[in-house]
């Protein structure tokens, strides 16, 4: 019990931090890499940075993928994003030698922003601006992940990605000669993920540490930016491990998260996840600090090495987000 107590005393000082005045607009691009597109882990209010997912760690976490028992984990999800906007991910994590090897892993993430209509600005035009082509405006992550139980209780890991956004063509003037120019406007750059889990060793209570999305400091034409990196502590524990319930198994997990991001104040994630005789899982999941997104609820159904997972989430004027994710293990 003492180790909970200090456990509780730490999380709320390191996330008390949160709440500020600083608001923090408009500091990142690439914002695509900040939605969360695991039913799962979005189900539980994306806190799962503790959480051992397997292939799905590389979107989170990478070092919680370090203790998974399969040969092979694989994973995709669908998101119906906000405006028609479609997010798909896809993750494939390798243990080849039992994790004498380490696990070796795979992440990919599209974004299908569907057709939109061009715009320039004009004063001589009647409403300001005028009309050009349309255009179709994608993004896209690829990465390689690894990861490594140092012992039965401290893992590492970490991902390089490349990272691509295309947005069409923009127009602007010349700083210099004031003539109109025309440049496509996409981009790509690498960036890096890393992350550290411990098992403390008493009952299932785990820590976990991430820092994601990495890089240089780039630009789009005139305009300088980095990406919406973001810091990441965590514990988690199953409460059942502090009851002797027989006849039954199941298991409530509890993992709380405190975010620092770069681009927008300090959050804390609460999430909540009942498994029933490892088949069936309820979940729920709370975010302090957003406008429109604060709650989401989620199911999970699994059975031989197959998951199916699903989560809801009120988005406030954009009405709702629906997730789902497949899962296969061997």
């Amino acid at each position: 019990m003492k180790k909970m107590i200090i456990m509780t005393v730490v999380l709320v000082l390191c996330f008390s931090l949160y709440g500020g005045e600083n608001k923090k607009i408009a500091q990142t691009g690439f914002q695509f890499l900040s939605v969360q597109s695991d039913a799962r882990a979005v189900a539980m209010g994306g806190a799962v940075n503790s959480l051992e997912m397997k292939s799905g760690a590389l979107f989170f976490n990478p070092a919680t993928m370090a203790h998974m028992d399969e040969f092979v984990s694989v994973s995709f999800s669908l998101n119906e994003w906000i405006a028609d906007i479609n997010h798909n991910q896809l993750t494939v994590a390798l243990n080849p030698a039992h994790g004498q090897l380490g696990v070796f892993g795979l992440s990919f993430q599209n974004v299908d922003y569907g057709e939109l209509q061009g715009t320039v600005v004009n004063p001589l035009a009647g409403s300001g601006f005028e009309y050009t082509d349309k255009f179709s405006p994608s993004a896209q992550s690829l990465g390689l992940g690894y990861a490594k139980a140092i012992t039965d209780r401290f893992a590492i890991g970490g991902q390089v990605k490349w990272v691509s956004q295309d947005l069409g063509k923009v127009t602007y003037p010349s700083v210099t000669t004031g003539d109109t120019l025309t440049k496509k406007n996409d981009l790509s750059l690498m960036a890096y993920d890393f992350g550290t889990l411990f098992r403390t060793g008493w009952k299932s209570l785990a820590f976990g540490m991430s820092v994601r999305h990495f890089s240089r400091e780039t630009e789009f034409v005139l305009e300088g930016f980095q990406l919406p990196l973001v810091f990441t502590i965590g514990a988690s524990m199953d409460l059942m491990d502090l009851w002797e319930i027989g006849g039954i198994d199941q298991s409530l997990i509890v993992s709380v998260d405190g975010t620092h991001y770069r681009s927008h104040p300090e959050q804390l994630l609460v999430g909540l996840d009942y498994t029933l005789m490892n088949m069936l899982s309820l979940r729920a999941g709370l975010v302090t600090g957003n406008d429109e997104e604060n709650v989401s609820y989620g199911v999970g159904v699994s059975r031989y090495g197959f998951m199916i997972d699903y989560a809801y989430t009120p988005f406030g004027v954009f009405d709702k987000v629906q997730r789902f994710t497949v899962r296969m293990s061997l």
